[in-house]
């Protein structure tokens, strides 16, 4: 990734009562979701990945599922695709405890399978209620099963990539899952377009919202 986007100082912060509000909601939704066997992924995991991050977040990150090495440690992007998330995130000026990440499954579907429909209905309601806690400003979508299956369609990656688009009342933008940067490294140059994309949206709604 290039250099940095958007310093941190520019950004306000949260206020300390809202803070300590959204992190005991998300700490009780963590609690009563933990031991979830709504689905047959249950039945396979290592650990739940509820996710993790600040609880009042500009930037929320979601991915498609948890893979091995988050199974076996229950956090999400973990390995050498956390390692590449967490460089994509300070190119655009966010260190990683700044943003909250998550996936749309919080169980690993065995051998990395994609998302079934039984699963996804499942696990979508708390993907809700966790963004309600924390109430971004902006979403990145990392790859083209967690931009389908949100938006419910088939497009393809690249005709969705570089522009905002609405889910729910999030603006969002959709972008390479790390996993296949670091199988496809020439799809870097194209991530970083999509990152400076959003990160060009961003200054401008925060710009808005900050205005007198």
């Amino acid at each position: 990734m290039q250099g940095l986007l958007f310093s941190n100082d520019e950004r306000v912060p949260p206020d300390p009562a809202e803070f300590e509000s959204s992190a005991k909601m998300l700490a009780k939704l963590l609690n009563a979701e933990k031991e979830c066997c709504k689905c047959r992924l249950a039945e396979t995991r290592l650990n739940f990945v509820f996710g993790e991050g600040n609880p009042c977040a500009d930037l929320v990150v979601i991915g498609e599922a948890p893979g091995a090495d988050e199974d076996a440690s229950g956090r999400p992007f973990v390995g050498r695709s956390g390692q590449l998330l967490d460089k994509i995130l300070i190119a655009a000026g966010f260190q990683r405890e700044e943003v909250f990440i998550c996936n749309i499954l919080k169980c690993r579907p065995p051998g990395n399978r994609n998302p079934l429909a039984d699963e996804i209905e499942c696990c979508i309601p708390l993907l809700h209620r966790q963004l309600q806690i924390v109430n971004p400003k902006i979403i990145l979508i990392l790859g083209k099963v967690a931009a389908n299956t949100l938006f419910e369609n088939n497009l393809s990656l690249g005709s969705m990539r570089g522009k905002v688009k609405k889910w729910k009342e999030y603006d969002c933008f959709i972008t390479y899952h790390p996993a296949a940067l670091l199988r496809n490294p020439n799809w870097k140059h194209g991530c970083w377009e999509d990152i400076q994309s959003m990160m060009r949206h961003y200054t401008e709604i925060a710009g808005q919202k900050n205005a007198p």
